[in-house]
């Protein structure tokens, strides 16, 4: 499972014209699930995200977790993340869960930062085509993949 987490001031996303989800500051993430994902995998990054301590404390240094100040998250299912783009110019998507298998472990994910306490979680659409529009802070975005944890 490949995770892409931003820090941001603010995050929306909208889906026909319509804002379906959004987040104040705290974290925009994008999720990926691959082939041969598992519950487990999307344990390691409920254990991680919520606790990434890189928001800046009272002296200006990323001391602070998500959950230390009380910050939202914004989570957007995101199957290009597991492109393939050894070959050629069009990217492979062939190592990316189907359908079956990542919307029960995106929905666990979400499920699963919601019950680490974070603030205010919401979403997108999976499958849907969707439009993110965020304020990076920073910036910072780290890349998380549940296979290197």
């Amino acid at each position: 499972m490949k995770a892409v987490i931003q820090r941001v001031k603010y995050a929306k996303v909208t889906i026909d014209g319509k804002v379906t989800g959004n987040c104040e500051q705290g974290f925009m993430i994008l999720l990926g699930v691959v082939d041969g994902d598992t519950k487990a995998d999307a344990d390691k990054l409920i254990r991680k995200i919520p606790v990434l301590r890189v928001f800046e404390d009272d002296m200006g240094k990323m001391n602070r977790s998500c959950l230390d100040i009380d910050g939202e998250m914004l989570i957007i299912s995101q199957f290009t993340l597991a492109a393939d783009c050894s070959h050629g110019r069009r990217p492979s998507f062939t190592d990316a869960a189907p359908p079956s298998v990542a919307i029960p472990l995106y929905e666990y994910f979400v499920n699963g930062i919601k019950k680490a306490g974070v603030k205010r979680v919401e979403t997108g659409e999976f499958g849907a085509d969707m439009k993110v529009e965020l304020l990076n802070d920073g910036p910072v975005t780290i890349i998380l993949d549940s296979k290197e944890l």
